[in-house]
This record gives structure tokens, C-alpha cells and sequence, in this order.
């Protein structure tokens, strides 16, 4: 039997995926059991696209209820007060200098659940993340991503 992967997660990425569960599980479910019964009363099922939408978005809300559960049964929260300011870890914020874009950018350090690009929460999975753990201010590293390399020097870290 192969081995349950560890979520590792602040307490806000918890607290953000029980929120989405409780919506899922007592206001989506709700919904989508109208639309069922709505799309039952047009009729024949065989030509019924609103039935049959339905029926896709149930399957797709129960998966993700699954898959929360799931995130939630093995997740390891990682204590933000015994975070080292000292070196990047899970739930540092990191500030760096791209050397590309000769700009400053910050980043939360995030478990690969929390992961948000767009907010600058970057997985300690993600090859810029995994470059970064460890480290402390004033280290320069050089990542291998998708478009080639970029180097980053850190300017500081600190606690979420």
C-alpha cells in the first residue's frame, strides 16, 4: 500500500480549506440538488443537457469534498512561532532580488496546498521554493525553471 502524501500547512492554509469544505458540504450540495430536481421536472433524461450539467457538477463537488478530506485527514500544521528568522522555511516570508527583472519580490513560503501564484505564495515544492528552503539573508541562488535560470539574492526573512 503505497504511502498517504503529508500536506504540510500553516494554520491559515487549515482554516481556508475547512471554510471551503463547510461551503461545499451545506450550501453547494444544496444547490446543485435544486438544479437535479429542477432538471428532472423537464422530462426525458436522454436530451436533457440541464440534467446532465448537473449531474457533472455534483460529480465534480464530491470529488473535491474528497479531496479535501483527504488534504485535511494528513496535514502537518507547522508551528509559526517556532519558524526560525534566521533561515526559509515553511511559512517565511522571503525578500528577494531577481536579478532578471532587477526588481524586489516577496514570497510566502507555503505547503504545496496553499500554493497561490498570484498572491506570491509559493510552494516549498516549486523549484524557486525548494531553491529558497534553508537559506539565509544575503545567499544568492540560481534556479533551474521552465524558461532557463534566475537568481535571486535574499534580503530578508521573516514570520507570517
Amino acid at each position: 500500500m503505497s504511502e498517504q502524501k503529508k500536506y504540510v500547512m500553516t494554520y491559515e492554509g487549515i482554516k481556508k480549506l475547512e471554510d471551503e469544505l463547510e461551503f461545499l458540504k451545506t450550501v453547494k450540495r444544496k444547490e446543485i440538488t435544486e438544479k437535479i430536481k429542477v432538471a428532472l421536472g423537464y422530462g426525458d433524461l436522454s436530451e436533457n443537457s440541464e440534467y446532465d450539467e448537473a449531474k457533472n457538477e455534483q460529480a465534480f463537488v464530491e470529488g473535491r469534498i474528497i479531496q479535501l478530506e483527504n488534504m485535511l485527514k494528513n496535514a502537518s500544521v507547522i508551528d509559526e512561532s517556532e519558524i526560525s528568522a534566521d533561515t526559509v522555511n515553511i511559512g517565511s516570508i522571503v525578500n528577494v532580488k531577481d536579478y532578471e527583472f532587477d526588481e524586489e519580490v516577496e514570497y510566502s513560503i507555503v505547503g504545496s496546498a496553499e500554493a497561490d501564484v498570484m498572491k506570491n505564495k509559493i510552494s516549498n515544492e516549486s523549484p524557486v521554493g525548494k531553491a529558497l528552503m534553508g537559506k539565509k539573508v544575503g545567499d544568492v541562488v540560481d534556479v533551474v525553471v521552465p524558461g532557463g535560470v534566475c537568481k535571486y539574492e535574499i534580503l530578508g526573512i521573516r514570520r507570517s
